[in-house]
């Protein structure tokens, strides 16, 4: 994490942030959130990763800011204070007031926090456990992207306790869903699956632009239920986040997998000339402005 954070409308140094046990957010993760990449500066997709959380926040009834591009410009000035050219954005919004245990002095509806930090090293391939009954696509609450995650940071710990990096979470039906923080993809040839958002799977940004956004000649990408046979029948099984962009899978614990990855690497290309375009007209000098 970088030494500044933007804490509702002010720059401040990590250690001068102070925040209460009585906002009710912190202490039972009663919040949305989201994680951006940073391209030269530019808060990629922003658009993506606003409407998701203003989405998330209205099924999970936490107040929520209603101006896309004052927030846009609040996460800005970190960035520039920060001095971060490619890097990765947090955004953080914590409901404040309501609940059991509500502090006194709560006088925001909502807090917004955000912090920026360096890109993390995730290496060129992934491995990965299977876990079952790991998601509940019929939960009202599927595919919000809410602040309670210590479910998926301990398959994560556990994971990599066994020499792993992530794992396949299964919903009730058996059906792949995602991973912990993950979304996955198959090829057969030059055809692209992902599982539907039915699955109980979380809709990434990086999934929505594969399948809405970039084009490559021959290779059409789109949804469809898929269950661990149908990883094993794959030419090719792929992450997408927003931090790993694009990984190929080269380890499934308990399945037989290929390791081809022609067709990743060709979506990487068609990513990052996206990411390009996106960027370009956005960029902005760097000045800090704390």
């Amino acid at each position: 994490m970088h030494r500044l954070m933007l804490h509702n409308q002010e720059i401040c140094d990590v250690s001068d942030l102070t925040l209460s046990a009585g906002q009710t957010g912190l202490l039972n993760g009663w919040g949305v959130f989201s994680t951006i990449r940073v391209y030269d500066g530019v808060p990629f997709a922003w658009e993506r990763h606003f409407a998701r959380m203003r989405h998330d926040a209205q099924r999970m009834r936490v107040p929520f800011p209603s101006d896309a591009g004052a927030l846009e410009e609040q996460l800005h000035r970190l960035i520039d204070a920060n001095q971060v050219s490619d890097g990765t954005l947090r955004v953080v919004v914590v409901r404040n007031r309501g609940g059991l245990f509500q502090g006194h002095g709560v006088t925001r509806d909502y807090d917004l926090i955000a912090f920026t930090a360096d890109v993390h090293d995730w290496g060129d391939s992934v491995r990965l456990g299977v876990v079952p009954h790991a998601r509940h696509a019929a939960n009202e609450f599927a595919g919000v992207k809410y602040l309670s995650w210590s479910q998926n940071l301990t398959w994560y710990e556990r994971a990599h306790e066994q020499g792993l990096d992530e794992v396949i979470l299964l919903n009730e039906r058996g059906e792949v869903a995602e991973l912990t923080s993950a979304n996955i993809f198959i090829a057969h040839g030059e055809q692209v699956f992902t599982p539907p958002r039915a699955s109980g799977c979380l809709p990434g940004v990086t999934r929505a632009v594969l399948l809405e956004e970039v084009r490559v000649p021959g290779i059409r990408v789109s949804e469809k239920t898929l269950f661990p046979k149908d990883l094993e029948a794959a030419d090719e099984v792929f992450i997408t986040s927003t931090t790993r962009e694009l990984l190929p899978v080269v380890f499934v614990d308990g399945l037989r997998i290929r390791t081809g990855h022609a067709v990743c690497s060709r979506l990487v290309a068609g990513l990052k000339d996206y990411v390009r375009a996106y960027v370009a007209p956005r960029r902005r000098p760097v000045t800090v402005k704390v």
